[in-house]
């Protein structure tokens, strides 16, 4: 599953320089996570840093983008192939 920016982000800088797959960028308004890039840390971390590092409990599942963590395991490895 990828994770999700909600609209009570406060836009405090601590996500994007924690996503090893440079998921999270600045959108219009608040940070937002490409789903086509987030692992959920699966390949880096044992959980989600995003999350750990979010101050307001902002960043949870995004319903729209469910995934297995085997499909996030090939991810990962298709995004490292890429790099």
């Amino acid at each position: 599953m990828a994770l999700l920016i909600d609209d009570s982000c406060i836009n405090c800088d601590m996500c994007e320089p924690e996503c090893p797959n440079s998921a999270i960028t600045m959108g219009e308004e608040i940070y937002e996570i490409d789903p086509l890039l987030c692992t959920e840390c699966v390949g880096h971390y044992d959980k989600p840093t995003c999350i750990s590092v979010c101050p307001i409990d902002c960043i949870a599942i995004d319903p729209n983008h469910k995934e297995s963590q085997n499909e996030l395991q090939m991810k990962y490895t298709a995004i490292m192939e890429l790099t």
